[in-house]
C-alpha cells in the first residue's frame, strides 16, 4: 500500500481546482511569556514578531498551490488593509484571485493569535481574538460571485467548498454552485460548518465533517469509530452523496461510500502541537487526489497523512509533496524491513533522492557487532539522511576471513544491523568488494574506517567522479571482531584493552577448545 501511495503522490500532476468559500486572514503575534502581569493574574507576552498567513478558503487555496495544483479562488474581503494584504498574499502564492470580490458591509475576517514561548519550550497559543461579521452577504454581492461560476466550473477538474460560516456560502449560492457542478459533470467536495441542518450541501459528491460536526448534523453520537460509519451512511442517504469522510482525530477517518462499502482508515500517533489547519489540509489533499484520478481509499489515506503532518506544526502551515513523500517513505509498511535486495534498494534510493535526501554508504562483514561498529555507523548516519550498509554474504566472508567465518550467518547479521536506529537500509553483496553495489547506488558520501588510506578505499574514484565524497572515520582503539573471537576462545580470557585498569577475572578449571587460529583482519572490514 505504501508504495502505491508513493507512486500516487509522485503522479499527482497539476490539476485545476476551484475553491469557493470564506477568506480569512490569520495574524500571529509571537513573543516570550516569561512572567505574570502585575495588573492581573494573566501571562504577560513580550511581543517580538508578527506574521500573516491566509486562512479559511484562502488557506485551502495556498495549501493546494504549495502542493502543485493550479488554483482559482472565489470569495470576498473587506475594503480595508487586511483585504489588501489577503490579495497580496494570494498574488505572491500564484493563486488566481480574480473572482475575489470586495464586500461593502463587513471587514475582512481576521483571526489574531498570540503565541508565547517560555524557557525554550515549544511555543503555545495563549489567546485568539476574532474580528468578523458572520451574517450572510448581500444579494448584490452573491450575484456578483455567481455570475462567473459557470465558466469557472467548466475550467476546473474539481470544486472545493470551504465553508467557515462567515457569510459567503449562503444556501442559495451553494445551490447554484452544486447544481452547476452536477450539470458540468465536475465533482464538488465540501468541508461543512457546525450545524444541525446540512440541507445546503445536498448534491455534493463528498464531504469531510469532523467528529463534532458529524454528530451535530445527525443528532447521533460517535462513541467508537464504527459509529462514524453509521453516521456516514445517514449523511449519504440524506444528502445524495457518493461518499463521506468523517475525520476522527486520533482514530483516523471513517470512509463510507454510497455502494455500501466502508472502512476505518487508521492514522499513526503524532505529537500534536496545534490542530489549526488540519481540516483544511484534509480537504486540500482529498480534493487534489480525486482531481488527479485517485480513488477515495487513496485520497482518505493521504488525507490522514497530511492532516497528521499539519498538527505537528504551529498554526496554518503549508506542506510540500516532498514532505508527504518523506513521511510515507519513513513509515512505509514493514518497519523492520530494512533489508533490501538490489532492485528494491535502488528504487528506494531513487525515491529518497527525489525528495532531496543525501545517501551515505558503508560496508563490511559485521560478524560480531561491537562498539567500534556502532560508533562508526552513528557517525556515518550523521553525514546524510539515509545510511545504507553493504553486507558481505556468507560466501564472500569465508573467502575473506577463512573457513571458520562468519560466526553468524548473513540473515542474522543483516537483522542485527537493521535493528540499529542509525542504519536505514541493509543489502547483501556476494562479490569480494562492494564496487558493483557502489556503482549502482552512487552514494553522496562513502564511509570507511580510519585505518584505510583514501587510495585503498574501493569505490572512492566512482563516488568522487559522480560528485560525492569519501569520509574516513577514526576507529575505536582495541576493537575488532577477530580479537573478540580470539579472546572468547583463549583459555586465559585476556581482558579487553579497555579493561586494563581492572584485574583479570579468575578462571577456575574451565575446559577450553583450542584456538581455531583465525586469520588476522582489519577492524574496518568486520
Amino acid at each position: 500500500m505504501a508504495f502505491d501511495l508513493i507512486r500516487r503522490v509522485q503522479s499527482l500532476g497539476s490539476p485545476r481546482i476551484l475553491v469557493v468559500g470564506d477568506l480569512i486572514l490569520d495574524r500571529y503575534v509571537w513573543g516570550y511569556a516569561e512572567r505574570i502581569s502585575q495588573e492581573a493574574p494573566v501571562p504577560l507576552l513580550r511581543a517580538d514578531h508578527r506574521e500573516h498567513r491566509l486562512g479559511g478558503a484562502a488557506s485551502v487555496a495556498t495549501m493546494l498551490a504549495a502542493l502543485g495544483a493550479k488554483v482559482t479562488l472565489v470569495g470576498g474581503v473587506g475594503h480595508d488593509r487586511e483585504g489588501d494584504l489577503v490579495r497580496q498574499l494570494l498574488h505572491d502564492q500564484g493563486i488566481d484571485h480574480g473572482p475575489v470580490i470586495s464586500l461593502d458591509d463587513r471587514p475582512t475576517t481576521l483571526k489574531e493569535r498570540y503565541i508565547g514561548r517560555a524557557q525554550d519550550r515549544h511555543p503555545q497559543q495563549m489567546i485568539r481574538v476574532d474580528y468578523e461579521v458572520r451574517s450572510p452577504i448581500t444579494a448584490v454581492a452573491e450575484l456578483e460571485i455567481t455570475n462567473g461560476l459557470s465558466d469557472q466550473i467548466a475550467a476546473a477538474d474539481i470544486v472545493l467548498i470551504s465553508d467557515y460560516d462567515k457569510g459567503i456560502c449562503t444556501p442559495s449560492l451553494l445551490r447554484k454552485l452544486i447544481d452547476a457542478c452536477r450539470v458540468a459533470g465536475v465533482r464538488v467536495i465540501a468541508d461543512p460548518i457546525r450545524s444541525d441542518d446540512y440541507s445546503r450541501y445536498r448534491g455534493v459528491h463528498c464531504m469531510t465533517p469532523n467528529r463534532l460536526e458529524a454528530q451535530l448534523a445527525t443528532g447521533m453520537t460517535i462513541a467508537c469509530p464504527d459509529d462514524a460509519i453509521v453516521i456516514g451512511r445517514k449523511l449519504i442517504r440524506d444528502l445524495g452523496m457518493e461518499s463521506v469522510l468523517v475525520t476522527l482525530d486520533r482514530d483516523g477517518m471513517a470512509l463510507v461510500r454510497s455502494d455500501g462499502r466502508s472502512e476505518i482508515v487508521p492514522t499513526r500517533p503524532r505529537q500534536v502541537y496545534d490542530i489549526t489547519g488540519a481540516g483544511d489540509m484534509v480537504l486540500s489533499i482529498v480534493g487534489l487526489c480525486l482531481a488527479a484520478g485517485a480513488d477515495y481509499d487513496e485520497a482518505a489515506t493521504l488525507g490522514n497523512v497530511a492532516g497528521g503532518l499539519e498538527v505537528e506544526k504551529i498554526g496554518v502551515a503549508l506542506l510540500s509533496r516532498e514532505e508527504i513523500l518523506r513521511d510515507l517513505i519513513e513509515h512505509q509498511e514493514g518497519g523492520s524491513g530494512k533489508v533490501y535486495d538490489r532492485a528494491s534498494l535502488l528504487s528506494e534510493v531513487k525515491r529518497r533522492r527525489d525528495i532531496g535526501q543525501k545517501i551515505v554508504f558503508t560496508n563490511g562483514c559485521f560478524d560480531l557487532l561491537h562498539v567500534g561498529h556502532t560508533r562508526l555507523l552513528r557517525k556515518a548516519a550523521d553525514l546524510g539522511d539515509y545510511l545504507i550498509v553493504g553486507l558481505n554474504d556468507d560466501e564472500s566472508v569465508r573467502r575473506l576471513k577463512g573457513p571458520s567465518r562468519p560466526i553468524n550467518p548473513e540473515t542474522s547479521r543483516a537483522e542485527v544491523l537493521a535493528a540499529l536506529e542509525s542504519v536505514s537500509a541493509v543489502t547483501l553483496f556476494e562479490d569480494d568488494t562492494p564496487l558493483g553495489l557502489i556503482e549502482a547506488i552512487l552514494p553522496d558520501v562513502l564511509v570507511k574506517g580510519g585505518d584505510y588510506r583514501p587510495e585503498e578505499v574501493v569505490g572512492r574514484e566512482v563516488v568522487e567522479a559522480s560528485g560525492g565524497r569519501l569520509v574516513l572515520i577514526p576507529l575505536v582503539e582495541g576493537h575488532s571482531t577477530s580479537n573478540m573471537v580470539r579472546r572468547a576462545s583463549d583459555r586465559t580470557l585476556t581482558p579487553h584493552p579497555a579493561q586494563a585498569a581492572f584485574p583479570a577475572p579468575t578462571v577456575r578449571n574451565h575446559a577450553s577448545r583450542p584456538s581455531p587460529g583465525l586469520p588476522a583482519s582489519r577492524p574496518a572490514s568486520e
